[in-house]
């Protein structure tokens, strides 16, 4: 939910009638984004819009153009064909379509060089196989789009004390290309992992010797 709130009496506008019934005003350059957004409008010229140039804006990006960022965490996902991704932009719907704003970076600035500590879907067992743990990929290029295919495989883990692990085992091919466009066959740049429908359960038991 996107909440927000007019100050009375101030010059606020959101610039080229991008105002709409439930955000008629805009307060800060977030706002403004925020009305674009909504809009279907690029947002290309931060230095021409007063919320914009009073923040900083421009200088903001600016100064972190050259910084990288950590991501650690879980994710619970329903057991349909899906993908998650990493990418720069503020991301919205567009005519049902999911896209990012890169206006604010220019896509020569766009370093998607990355480094996959770790990723599983599910519990470990011994002697499991994560492939994608520790890969190190140095991007060519600026703009890159990294697509890690994944192809999940449910597996039943039974333990030699009859301990029984239900998890996931996996295989992945990568493809990469320079994405030129946000959307369509361009494509976006940033680091993909689409997955399908889950395959049939592999068995595993362990005895001890």
């Amino acid at each position: 939910m996107y909440i927000h709130i007019c100050i009375v009496n101030s010059n606020v506008s959101c610039k080229r009638g991008a105002e709409t019934d439930d955000l008629k005003c805009c307060n800060t350059c977030d706002d403004v984004r925020e009305a674009y957004r909504r809009r279907g409008w690029a947002f290309k010229t931060p230095d021409t819009i007063e919320q914009c140039k009073r923040e900083g804006f421009s200088q903001k990006m600016q100064e972190q153009k050259n910084e990288g960022c950590q991501v650690y965490g879980f994710l619970e996902v329903n057991k349909v064909a899906g993908n998650f991704h990493f990418a720069p932009g503020k991301s919205f719907q567009q005519s049902h379509v999911h896209v990012h704003d890169l206006q604010s970076f220019g896509l020569d600035n766009i370093n998607m060089t990355h480094f996959i500590k770790h990723l599983s879907f599910g519990k470990d067992y011994p002697g499991i196989i994560n492939p994608l743990d520790g890969t190190n990929v140095a991007a060519p290029q600026a703009s890159m789009m990294y697509q890690y295919f994944v192809k999940i495989v449910p597996t039943i883990y039974v333990k030699g004390d009859g301990e029984v692990v239900k998890t996931n085992q996996f295989s992945v091919t990568r493809h990469e290309k320079v994405a030129n466009g946000l959307i369509g066959d361009q494509g976006l740049p940033g680091v993909f992992h689409p997955f399908p429908n889950r395959s049939l359960c592999y068995y595993r038991r362990c005895f001890y010797r």
